[in-house]
């Protein structure tokens, strides 16, 4: 039996300290605007909301469920993480297979990992970007914000490193028993490979669900905004954004205070992640692992 020392002690009640402190940093502000989203706006306006709501409403609510584009931005937002995560799988896994070969199996490969990495470093600018896409006719479509990071170089590397790390074995004997290299890789390498295309996925998930900025540049329309887009205009032009509900909703807006319809939505963009993770986490702690395979 292991004795822990005085020393050994006092570290892990310092960690077990720590890393409340951390989970209460990151946890808070989320009960806070939760509390806040729920909050009658009299108590709002008097600063009396911590983190339990004060004179209970749904009505920032109805709002977001009814009125602005709250829901329209979601599904712009739904629509791009699905083609979005499926180009990029699609484009990691064809590239990674390849790129995990040694040179004598792939002879180009060098050549093609120091384009990526180029890729990784420099870029042609924003003008030139914009241009590209508004001379494709991109602009306002669902294309502009899915297509231009069809490939994450980074995930890619990722997800080639891991595949390196398997044992050759896997593949030649699959080889040997008549397999080209495609069912090879669908039949063989990525049902192994679960819990690093969970990870890469979960990367390209939350990169699609959090960008903001490619639908503020290519997106004319605020009807085409995917949804952190417009959270981003919402903190900025509220009260511009209230006011577009429409006549049918003046009731709701004469009794909803700015910062709650502002944390009711803002609440509501985190849902999706917050469902997601927990499905993907057994996968993710694997796939930052899975490079450890034993010969």
């Amino acid at each position: 039996m292991h004795f822990r020392t005085r020393g050994e002690k006092i570290f892990n009640v310092f960690n077990y300290i720590f890393m409340v402190l951390v989970c209460l940093t990151c946890a808070l502000p989320i009960i806070h605007i939760l509390a806040v989203s729920f909050s009658s706006p009299a108590y709002i306006a008097g600063a009396r909301v911590t983190f339990w709501p004060m004179g209970f409403t749904l009505e920032p609510y109805l709002f977001a469920f009814r009125g602005g584009r709250f829901m329209t931005a979601f599904w712009v937002s739904v629509e791009r993480v699905f083609w979005g995560v499926g180009i990029n799988m699609f484009l990691m896994v064809t590239v990674a297979y390849p790129l995990a070969k040694s040179t004598q199996e792939f002879s180009a490969r060098n050549y093609y990992m120091a384009f990526f990495a180029i890729t990784m470093i420099f870029g042609g600018g924003l003008i030139p970007f914009f241009i590209l896409i508004s001379d494709i006719g991109w602009l306002d479509t669902i294309w502009s914000l899915v297509v231009p990071g069809g490939l994450p170089v980074f995930s890619m590397v990722i997800l080639m490193n891991f595949i390196r790390a398997l044992p050759k074995e896997l593949e030649e004997a699959a080889m040997l028993d008549g397999a080209g290299h495609f069912r090879c890789l669908a039949l063989v390498l990525l049902p192994v490979l679960k819990p690093a295309l969970a990870t890469v996925a979960l990367f390209a998930f939350l990169h699609h669900w959090n960008e903001w900025l490619l639908g503020m540049i290519f997106m004319n329309n605020p009807a085409n905004f995917p949804l952190q887009t417009y959270l981003q205009t919402l903190l900025t032009n509220f009260g511009a954004l209230m006011r577009q509900g429409g006549p049918e909703l003046q009731q709701i807006i004469a009794r909803l205070n700015e910062r709650a319809g502002r944390s009711a939505q803002l609440f509501l963009g985190m849902v999706p992640i917050l469902l997601v993770y927990p499905f993907l986490q057994k996968y993710f702690t694997k796939g930052l692992v899975i490079g450890s395979v034993k010969g």
